[in-house]
């Protein structure tokens, strides 16, 4: 039996985006008011991570971009003086930096939660966790030192040197203060969100389930996590797990997979609808 692969533009998936955008932009104009050194701290990368974590790696590309243009935005208005001063003297750079280093830290983190959270889902979080600031200060200092000349001549003192302001003066505790907030946080939400999910779905599953097609009837034999899709017209089965996943036409949704009663075989359909229904 083939599992289907779940659309990524559905209602739901459209509003959470929407509210980590919102998420990603208030975050980033308050925490550009709390300083370490040179730079602000950058709290947006927790909602980057729930993202990347709960809907894929181009969502928490996506959202690392929203970022990225954030912090172009604030250098090109002078908000952000350093981003203003390197963005004087290299605007492609710069630009480049910005942008690539939010879409980075968000992909990576979906590329890793993926394979990682097939063994151990909490794991797979942690791990997407520590690598979006890991990948947000490496290519900024990687950036830094390709644009060394505009950073010695304005902010590096006298007697220091290039990197030692990048690690230290730049990253520093900037960069263990971003760590320690995505390590603890991001897991955290994330926890609350999968038992707030898990209490919805069984909330949702006490419901009679819609019928799909002309006059199919419907029916849920049980609860659990994955349902059974019985095609009428094809005479064939898919695993679903909302019903938002269900076809728009010829298919009835008639129970759970793991729940099914004893001897009726995956690639039966009707005969739970039929017992069900009375037929």
């Amino acid at each position: 039996m083939e599992k289907r692969r779940k659309p990524f533009f559905t209602a739901k998936n459209i509003a959470f985006l929407a509210v980590l955008v919102a998420l990603v932009v208030v975050l980033q104009i308050w925490g550009g008011y709390i300083r370490i050194g040179a730079t602000s701290l950058s709290f947006v990368l927790v909602p980057i991570v729930l993202g990347a974590v709960l809907l894929g790696p181009l969502a928490g590309a996506f959202l690392g971009f929203v970022f990225g243009l954030i912090v172009l935005i604030y250098g090109i208005t002078g908000v952000d003086g350093f981003t203003y001063i390197l963005f004087a003297d290299h605007p492609v750079l710069t630009s480049a930096l910005c942008l690539v280093k939010g879409i980075a830290a968000g992909l990576v983190a979906g590329l890793l939660f993926k394979p990682v959270s097939k063994k151990n889902p909490y794991a797979g979080v942690f791990v997407a966790s520590v690598s979006a600031p890991i990948v947000n200060t490496g290519l900024f200092i990687l950036g830094g030192l390709l644009m060394s000349g505009t950073l010695e001549a304005n902010f590096v003192a006298d007697g220091s040197t290039v990197i030692y302001f990048l690690i230290i003066g730049c990253a520093g505790v900037n960069f263990l203060v971003e760590f320690a907030i995505n390590a603890v946080a991001s897991p955290a939400i994330y926890t609350v969100m999968r038992v707030v999910g898990k209490t919805m779905k069984k909330k949702a599953a006490k419901k009679p389930a819609a019928a799909i097609g002309a006059g199919a009837p419907a029916a849920r034999l049980s609860e659990g996590e994955q349902t059974l899709l019985l095609d009428t017209k094809n005479a064939g089965a898919v695993l679903v797990e909302t019903e938002e996943d269900l076809p728009q036409e010829d298919a009835v949704l008639v129970g759970i997979e793991e729940e099914l009663p004893q001897g009726k075989g995956r690639g039966t359909p009707n005969k739970p609808a039929a017992q069900k229904n009375g037929n």
